[in-house]
């Protein structure tokens, strides 16, 4: 996460009632030398990652065939409210172009060929479903972040119950269990709130506290990931929601005289190095890919 990001936009003070543990004997880690896909995979056979394509066409097909499959999964977990929340994709040819959808089509609906492209640099529809726009504050957001940032093919961004209920205290996630360790230094706290983003300035504003992170709370408003991968960007967005609700349980338990026990800092890098690398959590999505494929007989993917 970039300094700026930290210094200018968190709170001047953050109160807490959690303690670090007392010194505990040294843990073992283990797995280190080998990627961590292949250290979760026990025995001979690994967990298989990011796939490769002979052609454009068939990458291009693959991504939004997921960010549908990622949408029908937002729907399943109930974070639909009204025609709020985008996902983008970054073409794999076209790089200077970004998949949106539709505005006004229920996440519960969408196809990969509801999809529109949109360029980066004027704002232009290019290409793929023309018969609904694409959400103007989603391209206002996903933008500078896309143009900022190469390793960003993806960006998330809902109004979702837990996120939206944490990011009112403008403070960021504390490591509290293994699962937020995904974001340990690596999320920001947007620490202000500029209404209904319909203005650039606000949009790099976003960007400039995301920084090189994983992802934002967004105050007053919601959260937002990035990714290598719809699928890393899509885990990730599920991971901070669950990680916002489980600090949310913590402080009403905390608010009645318990203490959170942090985790400390060597576990928690240990713990991000295992489990935030890029292939590990696009690996991770491929559980909700294939259980909406099941249940939708692949409807998702026309």
């Amino acid at each position: 996460m970039a300094p700026t990001a930290v210094a200018d936009l968190l709170p001047s003070t953050v109160g807490s009632k959690s303690v670090l543990p007392k010194k505990e004997k040294a843990h073992v880690h283990g797995m280190q030398d080998v990627r961590p896909l292949a250290a979760i995979s026990h025995g001979d056979i690994t967990l298989p990652g990011i796939p490769t394509f002979p052609s454009f066409a068939e990458k291009r097909q693959w991504q939004l065939e997921h960010m549908a499959a990622a949408f029908r999964h937002w729907s399943r977990e109930g974070y639909v409210l009204g025609i709020s929340g985008h996902i983008s994709v970054r073409d794999p040819e076209w790089t200077n172009c970004i998949w949106l959808n539709p505005l006004g089509k229920h996440f519960g609906l969408l196809c990969a060929s509801d999809m529109v492209l949109v360029n980066l640099d004027d704002g232009k529809v290019v290409g793929g479903n023309r018969s609904k726009p694409p959400n103007a504050a989603g391209f206002l957001i996903h933008a500078p972040i896309h143009r900022r940032r190469a390793d960003a093919h993806s960006v998330c961004h809902a109004h979702t119950k837990y996120g939206k209920a944490w990011s009112v205290f403008g403070k960021p996630l504390e490591m509290l269990t293994q699962d937020t360790c995904k974001f340990y230094n690596a999320h920001a706290c947007y620490n202000q709130y500029g209404g209904v983003v319909l203005a650039e300035e606000e949009g790099e504003r976003i960007a400039d506290a995301l920084g090189d992170g994983k992802g934002a709370l967004l105050r007053n408003h919601g959260l937002l990931t990035v990714g290598q991968t719809v699928d890393e960007a899509a885990f990730l967005f599920l991971s901070m929601e669950k990680a916002c609700e489980n600090q949310l349980l913590a402080e009403a338990a905390a608010a009645n005289g318990l203490k959170k026990v942090l985790i400390t800092d060597e576990e928690a890098e240990y713990n991000f190095k295992m489990e935030s690398d890029y292939e590990t959590c696009y690996a991770e999505f491929q559980a909700y890919y294939d259980y909406e494929d099941y249940h939708l007989k692949g409807e998702f993917k026309q």
